[in-house]
């Protein structure tokens, strides 16, 4: 099946056959593995309805595309439909064509978004999708809607569609069913793949996405805010717990994720409910007043302090004609609910063979060009490839937890996270995470250990106290200092518990490393700790060193870090071509800084002749072809530079922050090299996205290190078995 011939797809058609099929979250999945082979994709959806696209802007919003909104529609469906009772089909398809092709022109695969049925007068609908998708050259992908079939259904579903596509001359990609609700079905439909000509995959039915948020029931109800903020209001209602019922018989019927709605009269079932979340048993999504009626002031103050955050909403309406108005009620994925992207993202690479899908649609990277976005897909893909065990100290910390359940989404590692218990569920609960996400893949985790109850408390004492007896560690001192998350983290990491670590959301520099200083320590082919940041611009990545850990490195030191960041550049995909930077370039300048540069260089020469090494350099000789044909012509480094070593921290920290904020450069790191496994630092401003980035990196780098350990006991093994 997968060595089928079937040419270059310049462009992908999602097609669905009916409504209901939860289309938007394959469009997502697609627009993702597109995004990561090339770097200019399209959008262009044929027929749109009137008003907001909220799948079009999402899309536009989350890849960046500068095309506005307007101009990736063909035509609206009312127009579209007078145009075809007037002058027929074949007018309408070659308006579409036209407009297609414009948008087309301007990039290297199209991703097109397929009619939804839903009120648009349009006759023989599929056969429509399936004439425009033969014409714009584009290959179809499939969807099937699974909600409420069985495997039986499900099965014919799926090989009617199939050959209804086919038999209108398309190119069939790919067969998929959507929020498939019964385990027996999605059985069904998996195994019917191999029984068709083209692969067949099956999603199943994830709550979480087709759950509304607190800010939609908002919108929806026109509901008056009186409690919460944007975090509360961005928290998935699960349910609908209707109070009535006294305070007794109201508490066990509450669930997690529930809204709770109740007449505003009931301050008993208000204080109640969000008491019942402060506990943690269980976290509720808001409370919904009914009645127009409002609790007292003292009853609010008494909700602020035992749910900050937790919304209260009320309507005029009563209990009833609420109920009626959220009875059809579902999620949107929308450029307001990146959350719902996340889960999307993490369902559809779960249950899509990515790979062969790409094969299939025949999508190749064009050139040496390398996207931030190419990049940040490149270090999931191979985060996921071997799931590695990364522990993250700051377990309540708002960030860290967004960015856990990003990484858990996208089965991208196991996780620790640090921190009383309690604490961490509650903080968790109020933000809306959710830490045992049903769309991880089986086996993903995230584990909550609270250094100062652990049993490994007493174990990491021991240990600590034996690496640091000789600065006068006593076991009692290093009771209180593993304590610490910091220390706890780094321990666990050491003793083989976790694979890697990343830090300093919440804490400095220092708080991270001086602990894997002092408990992990340099690897033996390794001088100094040192440090790089991946800059990503607009068509390639960079490595810059040593912007974050040596001040002043002397020559040896330096040449040492070009080593090592060599090495950490070619790790992540990034072909090492060192420049060793100066404010002078050759031999048109001298004194002490530019000696140092100079000597470090030619030890780098001498201690790995195999690496492609120029200095000194200055920078714009370093990366602009044009300067460097003038400054060092015949070098194979100036003007194409891929790893930048900066003389010292001064230069090289201002260097990354000017390319940062003036070039609109993604910095990912700062990502520690020459440490014995791997600890990472996260800057204090960081995003969510520059956490996920960096555990990322943290597990590739521990993929390596699992296999040099691998490699290392290779000998041990073949002479104790002679």
């Amino acid at each position: 099946m997968e060595g089928t011939d079937i040419g270059v797809t310049r462009s992908v058609y999602v097609a669905g056959i009916g409504r209901g099929d939860g289309r938007q979250a394959i469009e997502l999945g697609v627009m993702e593995l597109l995004s990561r082979q090339v770097d200019r994709v399209g959008l262009f959806r044929p027929l749109a309805h009137d008003g907001p696209d909220l799948v079009l802007d999402l899309l536009r919003s989350r890849y960046r595309l500068d095309r506005p909104a307007p101009q990736a529609r063909g035509m609206g469906y009312a127009e579209a439909a007078a145009l075809q009772a007037e002058r027929g089909t074949d007018e309408l398809v070659t308006r579409l064509v036209d407009r297609f092709h414009a948008v087309a022109r301007d990039y290297e695969v199209v991703l097109v978004l397929g009619t939804d049925y839903a009120d648009t007068q349009l006759p023989a609908e599929l056969t429509l999708n399936a004439r425009l998708a033969n014409e714009f050259g584009a290959g179809v992908l499939a969807v099937v809607p699974g909600l409420g079939q069985g495997a039986e259904s499900l099965v014919a579903e799926i090989r009617n569609a199939h050959d209804a596509f086919a038999s209108l001359g398309c190119d069939v990609v790919a067969m998929i069913a959507n929020r498939v609700g019964d385990p027996d079905a999605v059985r069904a439909a998996r195994e019917l793949d191999g029984h068709l000509p083209v692969p067949v995959y099956a999603l199943p039915e994830e709550p979480a996405l087709s759950a509304p948020t607190v800010a939609q029931v908002v919108d929806a109800l026109g509901a008056d805010v009186l409690q919460g903020h944007g975090t509360g209001l961005a928290r998935d209602v699960r349910d609908y717990v209707f109070g009535g019922a006294m305070l007794p018989t109201f508490l066990p019927a509450l669930t997690e994720g529930c809204l709770v709605i109740t007449p505003g009269d009931r301050a008993d079932l208000v204080v109640g409910a969000l008491a019942a979340h402060s506990a943690g048993a269980p976290p509720i999504a808001g409370v919904l007043l009914t009645l127009g009626e409002h609790p007292g002031r003292e009853t609010m103050a008494l909700a602020a302090r035992l749910g900050p955050g937790t919304p209260v909403l009320s309507v005029a309406e009563g209990s009833f004609a609420t109920a009626t108005a959220l009875s059809g009620l579902e999620g949107k994925l929308t450029a307001a609910t990146p959350r719902k992207a996340e889960i999307a993202l993490g369902l559809f690479e779960s249950h899509v063979d990515t790979a062969a899908l790409l094969r299939r649609v025949s999508v190749a990277r064009r050139g040496d060009r390398v996207t931030p976005m190419m990049f940040e897909h490149e270090l999931i893909e191979r985060s996921r490839a071997d799931r590695r065990h990364v522990v993250l100290p700051e377990g309540t910390e708002e960030r860290v937890l967004r960015a856990a359940e990003v990484l858990l989404r996208r089965n991208v590692c196991d996780l620790t996270l640090l921190g009383d218990e309690a604490a961490v569920r509650k903080r968790a609960a109020d933000l809306g995470v959710d830490l045992r996400p049903a769309g991880a893949a089986e086996g993903v985790t995230a584990r909550i250990v609270d250094p100062a109850t652990s049993p490994l408390r007493e174990r990491f004492a021991e240990v600590y106290a034996g690496l640091r007896g000789h600065k006068g560690v006593t076991y009692e001192l290093a009771h209180d200092i593993v304590a610490d998350v910091s220390y706890f983290g780094t321990l666990m990491v050491r003793e083989g518990l976790a694979d890697g670590m990343v830090s300093g959301a919440a804490h400095s520099t220092a708080a991270t490393i001086r602990p894997a200083f002092e408990v992990i320590r340099t690897r033996p082919d390794a001088s100094i700790v040192s440090s790089v940041f991946f800059m990503c611009l607009a068509d390639k990545v960079l490595v810059y060193g040593d912007c974050a850990v040596n001040p002043d490195p002397d020559a040896a030191q330096l040449a040492d870090i070009a080593i090592q960041s060599a090495a950490t550049a070619a790790r992540f995909g990034v072909e090492p071509r060192i420049a060793m930077l100066s404010y002078s370039t050759g031999t048109s300048g001298s004194g002490a800084d530019v000696e140092k540069v100079r000597e470090a260089t030619e030890l780098v020469r001498r201690l790995r002749p195999d690496l492609a090494v120029e200095g000194p350099i200055q920078y714009d000789a370093a990366v602009e072809p044009s300067v460097a044909a003038t400054k060092l012509p015949g070098s194979a480094v100036a003007g194409r530079a891929t790893v930048l070593i900066f003389p010292d921290l001064n230069t090289g920290n201002n260097t990354y922050k000017a390319v940062q904020r003036s070039a609109g450069a993604i910095a990912v790191g700062p990502v520690l090299q020459g440490l014995r496994k791997p600890v990472n630092d996260l800057s204090r401003g960081a995003l969510v996205q520059d956490i996920v980035n960096t555990v990322a990196i943290t597990a590739i780098q521990a993929q390596a290190d699992h296999g040099r350990d691998q490699d290392a006991q290779k000998p041990h093994e073949q002479g104790a078995g002679t």
